[in-house]
């Protein structure tokens, strides 16, 4: 009971804190701590400091928005498919939330720049995908295609190159022609 109590508190802390980063606002410990309704030493003894709540939120948000790009890549058999329903869900998922892409594409936020731990883990999920689902396909190129594709992927949100599923479709392309399948 102690430890649903513990992972409720994180959650609701955490939600505080990421409409507060949404809102362009500091993260703020005794704010937070306010708005929840707990002490400032439940936060600190919780996540450390304010760097430590930061990367708690950026984690999560890394792995709610990783978990569906990985969904959308299993919910394909086709290769070229299960590329377009990735790039366009990663497209899509960044363009309703501001978080994911303040962090994406570094953006100036209320915890700073962190979108190279999330490059990185994208990066890291769309290789394991390709291995498991093509372990026939040659090492560096499955490292250059997910690197490639992620790459893209921010780029795009940065500097949007058409509608996402049109987007979505020319980096599928790209995708398989490093693959060479």
């Amino acid at each position: 009971m102690a430890r649903r109590a513990r992972d409720d508190l994180r959650t609701e802390v955490l939600d505080v804190a990421e409409r507060l980063a949404v809102a362009g606002d500091r993260l703020s410990m005794p704010e937070i701590a306010r708005r929840v309704g707990v002490s400032r030493q439940t936060l600190y003894s919780e996540f450390g400091d304010r760097d430590g709540l930061a990367a708690a939120l950026v984690l999560r948000a890394t792995d709610e928005f990783l978990d569906r790009i990985i969904s959308a890549l299993d919910g394909e058999a086709d290769l070229h498919a299960a590329w377009v329903a990735a790039a366009g869900a990663a497209l899509t998922e960044a363009s309703v939330n501001p978080l994911v892409k303040a962090l994406l594409t570094g953006a100036p936020s209320a915890f700073g720049d962190r979108s190279g731990p999330i490059v990185a883990a994208a990066t890291e999920r769309a290789a394991g995908y390709l291995r498991r689902s093509r372990p026939d396909l040659p090492d560096d190129d499955v490292d250059l295609a997910a690197d490639t594709v992620t790459r893209l992927v921010v780029s795009h949100l940065v500097l949007p190159g058409g509608p996402a599923e049109l987007v979505a479709e020319k980096i599928a392309t790209v995708v398989l022609r490093i693959l060479r399948v």
